[in-house]
């Protein structure tokens, strides 16, 4: 249950560039204020902040379970996060280059360096490979959400 590094990357810098890509989308149908917009949907976020919620992903599976890097994160300030695409495009080339240091040792098959996140007695099998893959499972399942954010924003 795990992937070559190459692998990794290529899921991760496509779910990257499709989230900055509907992003866009947003600024080009009404500027940076439709990117920050939350849907009139209960407990719905601006594209802005699933983005911000992405990158806070990679940092805590990436940079403290596999490379064993001590991070500081604020889960909740991550989806009340706005600004413009220039600072999203900024936060998103800045984590993708942590990833990519994070993973300069991975190895699929060893255990993360840092706290795995499962509790005690999880069947799943948690190696550096598995970490990695649920961050290519959170990016997609959020490109998702985006997906139907802008939709919504967009009134469509």
């Amino acid at each position: 249950m795990s992937a070559d590094l190459a692998t990794i990357q290529w899921y991760v810098d496509s779910a990257l560039a499709k989230l900055l890509a509907r992003a866009d989308d947003l600024v080009d149908a009404g500027g940076d204020e439709l990117l920050c917009r939350r849907p009139d949907v209960e407990g719905a976020n601006s594209v802005y902040a699933l983005v911000v919620h992405c990158c806070g992903v990679m940092e805590r599976w990436g940079g403290e379970s596999i490379a064993g890097r001590s991070i500081t994160r604020d889960r909740t300030a991550e989806f009340t996060a706005t600004g413009t695409l220039e600072q999203l495009e900024a936060i998103v080339a800045a984590q993708r280059r942590r990833w990519v240091e994070d993973l300069a040792d991975y190895d699929a098959s060893a255990p993360p360096r840092g706290p795995d996140g499962w509790e005690e007695g999880d069947p799943r099998p948690v190696t550096q490979g598995f970490i990695a893959l649920h961050v290519i499972e959170e990016l997609y399942q959020h490109l998702g959400h985006v997906d139907l954010t802008v939709d919504l924003v967009l009134e469509r």
